[in-house]
């Protein structure tokens, strides 16, 4: 049985927030705009997704304020997807859940490890970092092999 799509009868803002983003290949788009790709070719190279799919996910993205197009060529016309403030602010949504599947779905070690650009410290799951005890956010980090890599 489906979900409603509608929410007249319960006042949740998690169910809301998952009918936007819930969707594995959306938020593995998302995830992937932290990792700096923007263009469509280079997301479905990264993803190995349909490229229906994609376009479809992009489109919901851009549509609910979380991406914009931005265009980059004129002839023919191309696109980047770039994450809004809306977008950005999935962040530590997007890092939670990956130190949470590191910790519980990861037995060899985690995939990638999330470092501080510019020092040997890693993200924290109080988004500081454990070397220099700054707060950090998407620009102050970038990914690095993990152990499972």
């Amino acid at each position: 049985m489906a979900l409603p799509r509608t929410y007249d009868s319960q006042n949740c803002s998690v169910a809301r927030s998952l009918e936007v983003v819930g969707d594995r290949w959306t938020m593995l788009v998302i995830r992937t705009a932290f990792q700096g790709v923007r263009r469509f070719d280079d997301y479905q190279d990264a993803l190995g997704i349909a490229r229906n799919v994609l376009a479809d996910r992009l489109f919901r993205l851009c549509d609910e304020g979380i991406m914009r197009r931005v265009p980059y060529q004129e002839r023919p016309e191309r696109y980047e997807y770039r994450l809004t403030r809306k977008g950005v602010e999935l962040w530590p949504a997007v890092m939670t859940l990956l130190m949470w599947g590191d910790r519980h779905y990861a037995p060899e070690g985690p995939p990638l490890i999330i470092g501080h650009r510019g020092c040997a410290g890693t993200l924290t799951p109080q988004f500081t970092c454990d070397s220099c005890d700054r707060n950090l956010g998407p620009a102050d980090v970038e990914p690095r092999p993990g152990p499972a890599a």
